[in-house]
């Protein structure tokens, strides 16, 4: 009868698992209070996976907690088809005279690729063949780069002219930089800041399952899972930019072949870049990190101290320990 106690007393148990897991999935920044809708890409990842599995011997449920390392890559865009305008106020002319200059952008897609390491915290439960996950990630972003496209059109607002609409526009005269359509494209390293999700995760055990899990049942030593996960970030992982959407370079340059080192004009469209646009003023008051995908994991149990299934060497340490010592021949 004492040794039966002495099972049923036992019967919480632990089980220790490493292993790795693949995942792939959408990628999207999600701007707050902005012109912008979200962006659309794809990011994947591979990383290292502890998980702890604890519960009654006989219980179908177990209790997980899980922790471990990864590192992702993705690549997600930006896509803006209508127009947007700016206009640069109070340009001056080779001949002094006085303008406003005006670049419409239109087909604009910021590209940005990026790389973290990311360590995930999760608990959660066990039944059956199913599970779920539910914790935190932490996403430290260490390169990204941002990819910039356009078509351009600039042109001058002459402000010593005044007449009906269009008649002081000033246009496609590549001495003062203005084109009709151009193609402008630029790669600009960025950051992203280092972020925290929320995350969850549901899914189920693969193969042959064996419901019983008794010390004397014989259990498979490798586990396959396949889920779904759902990511969304706490933090802003962008810094709020003043820079305008347009990087123009210096319009003349002085001539040193000239006697009186007149100003040239630089009419190059070449010369013209784009800044990304999570760094431009405006563009969001906050920009949240999503990530939807299908996750993949392998987990192999670690060795473990055999149990006993009559429990003599526990009933012998109890009788042991009541003798004050006293040693039993076996």
């Amino acid at each position: 009868m004492l040794a039966l106690l002495l099972c049923g007393a036992a019967s919480a148990k632990v089980n220790h698992y490493v292993g790795g897991f693949a995942q792939v999935g959408e990628w999207s920044l999600i701007p707050s209070k902005s012109d912008y809708s979200g962006s659309f890409g794809v990011a994947g990842g591979l990383g290292f996976q502890y998980e702890l599995q604890a519960g009654k011997t006989y219980s179908p449920a177990r209790f997980l907690l899980d922790v471990g390392v990864g590192a992702t890559g993705g690549l997600t865009a930006y896509i803006q088809s209508s127009n947007r305008t700016e206009t640069l106020f109070d340009q001056t002319g080779l001949n002094h005279q006085p303008f406003d200059y005006v670049y419409e952008i239109k087909d604009r897609k910021d590209k940005y690729t990026n790389y973290a390491v990311h360590v995930p915290l999760m608990v959660g439960i066990q039944y059956r063949r199913f599970y779920a996950l539910a914790g935190i990630k932490v996403y430290a972003n260490i390169y990204t780069q941002s990819h910039s496209s356009a078509t351009l059109t600039t042109y001058g607002l002459d402000k010593t002219i005044i007449g009906e609409t269009g008649a002081n526009d000033l246009r496609d005269m590549p001495e003062y930089q203005f084109f009709t359509d151009e193609k402008v494209k630029s790669n600009v390293k960025t950051t992203l800041n280092l972020d925290l999700d929320a995350s969850v995760e549901i899914g189920a055990r693969l193969g042959m399952i064996n419901y019983s899990v008794g010390y004397d049942v014989p259990k498979r030593k490798m586990e396959y899972r396949l889920g779904v996960f759902f990511d969304y970030g706490l933090l802003d992982v962008h810094s709020k930019g003043t820079k305008p959407a347009l990087k123009l370079p210096p319009r003349y340059e002085i001539d040193p072949l000239s006697p009186n080192y007149v100003y040239k004009s630089r009419s190059m469209i070449d010369g013209m870049e784009m800044n990304d646009i999570m760094s431009t003023n405006g563009f969001a008051s906050a920009v949240k990190n999503l990530v939807v995908g299908v996750k993949f994991t392998v987990l192999f149990q670690l060795p473990e101290a055999k149990q006993c299934v009559l429990c003599r060497d526990a009933y012998v340490s109890s009788v042991r320990g009541r003798s004050g010592g006293v040693k039993y021949e076996e």
